[in-house]
């Protein structure tokens, strides 16, 4: 599914040039659950967003389901973003004046989705993430851990083959972590391709495969 060669990233920060990945080379297969654990700085969210086509490389090569990336045009890039992969970040990032459903909902408005279809997948997403009964609720009106689980439904909704989550219990109490990591458990017991990036060792563990980064290099441990 996922597969970087030697994919190298630089900033120019001043007269200084930062190695954000430096020859990283990843492979994950469909069906994973693989962690990426490193520092502040290390390069984890530039990887991220590699791998979710938010960006490009300055060198090396990386295969999405066997194509370069750069053989896509933007419109073909854009469209993997909203239906091959789903986000869950940090921060939430809900949008305050739509209720939980609604913003479940927005992905599947942009892929010109039916409403009636979008209802009823709506419905669904919510449903697996233990949701249905806050679906007319604000961002607002929910605890941290809810505004996650919308996040998630939100991610699930384009029935991506890839869900990437960066940091997701970041802004959590543990025990509301713990829930929400038995969710992701639970999506890729159900068949899901997860990469959940982290710099917490515990979290990192809920994998099957743990990849560690730093100073933009990758190194794997294989977890029995």
């Amino acid at each position: 599914m996922i597969e970087l060669r030697d994919i190298t990233k630089i900033y120019q920060i001043g007269e200084e040039r930062v190695h954000a990945l430096d020859h990283a080379n990843l492979h994950v297969r469909p069906h994973e659950f693989v962690s990426i654990i490193g520092p502040s700085g290390s390069g984890k969210s530039t990887l991220m967003n590699i791998i979710g086509c938010l960006d490009i490389a300055d060198a090396g090569e990386y295969l999405l389901d066997g194509t370069p990336i750069e053989d896509y045009t933007e419109n073909q890039l854009a469209d993997i973003r909203n239906r091959k992969i789903g986000f869950v970040f940090q921060s939430f990032n809900l949008i305050p004046k739509l209720t939980a459903e609604e913003n479940v909902e927005l992905p599947l408005i942009y892929q010109k989705i039916k409403k009636t279809e979008r209802q009823q997948r709506v419905a669904e997403a919510l449903e697996r993430v233990g949701l249905s009964n806050r679906a007319k609720h604000l961002p607002t009106e929910l605890s941290g851990g809810q505004q996650q689980r919308v996040a998630v439904a939100r991610a699930l909704v384009t029935r991506p083959s890839l869900i990437l989550a960066d940091e997701p219990t970041g802004n959590l109490d543990s025990k509301t972590s713990r829930e929400i990591l038995q969710l992701f458990q639970e999506l890729h017991q159900q068949g899901n391709t997860i990469v959940l990036i982290t710099h917490d060792n515990d979290i990192a563990r809920q994998a099957k495969r743990i990849v560690h980064i730093l100073d933009g290099r990758l190194t794997e441990v294989t977890l029995e």
